[in-house]
């Protein structure tokens, strides 16, 4: 069994040993302040149906993760929305014991042994209240931070699933890689035949000839242009 799970069914199965404890207790409180005193501790009341609410859905909620685990029942946002509210019930049953307590000295020392056990079974229920908040309230925060480290890996269907089936510790899927596209190859500079000169002026140089002799005096005699070409004659 993988670890979650297993934390799962011992932390359901403490607090559902603990249900059946306080259910005792409290059923015992009521019976004799109900005989002696003509009433209840609300405190009491309030410790019986908690624990007879958790005593109905755990079991359900155990089951049904092995036989259905694609129930609604399973999918850990019901879960954790159930477990929530039982422990908020838990934690005011403890709270409200604490408070109904205050009747009795430290200690329960009583010399009548009905006060005296009224004592105990309100310092009981108090304790096993509280430690049910306890373990309810760490395995909602376990399971919740868990399906929030899932859900930031893309696993968006985590809330859906059970706790058995979902992908805690499965990491997250690698971003895509953009295929690579090759660049067509540039041409060498021999590929092409060689550019055409140009002057200063941006314009293709005209092939020159000079034809004829200098004059004693240094000076060109006068020259004639032709198309494209440019004679020099004495």
């Amino acid at each position: 069994m993988a670890l979650i799970p297993f934390i799962r069914i011992v932390a359901l199965s403490v607090v559902l040993g603990f249900s059946v404890i306080v259910l005792g207790l409290g059923a015992a409180l009521t019976s004799t302040t109900e005989k002696y005193l003509d009433g209840y501790f609300e405190f009491a009341a309030l410790a019986i149906a908690t624990a007879s609410l958790t005593m109905l859905t755990l079991p359900i909620m155990i089951a049904l993760e092995y036989t259905k685990p694609n129930a609604f029942t399973s999918m850990i946002i019901v879960e954790l929305s159930w477990l929530s509210i039982l422990w908020v019930l838990w934690l005011a049953t403890g709270a409200d014991g604490a408070q109904a307590g205050q009747i009795f000295i430290s200690g329960c020392g009583y010399v009548d042994s009905l006060v005296d056990a009224a004592c105990r079974e309100t310092a009981a229920i108090q304790a096993f209240s509280f430690l049910n908040w306890i373990i309810l309230l760490a395995y909602t925060i376990l399971i919740l931070v868990l399906s929030i480290i899932a859900s930031t890996r893309k696993h968006t269907g985590v809330w859906k699933s059970s706790v058995a089936e979902a992908p805690f510790f499965t990491p997250g899927a690698a971003p895509a890689i953009p295929p690579v596209t090759s660049q067509p190859a540039s041409a060498s500079a021999g590929s092409y035949g060689n550019p055409t000169p140009a002057n200063a002026g941006g314009y293709e140089a005209q092939p020159f000839s000079y034809g004829g002799t200098t004059s004693p005096g240094g000076t060109a005699g006068p020259a004639s242009v032709q198309a494209g070409t440019v004679h020099m004659t004495v």
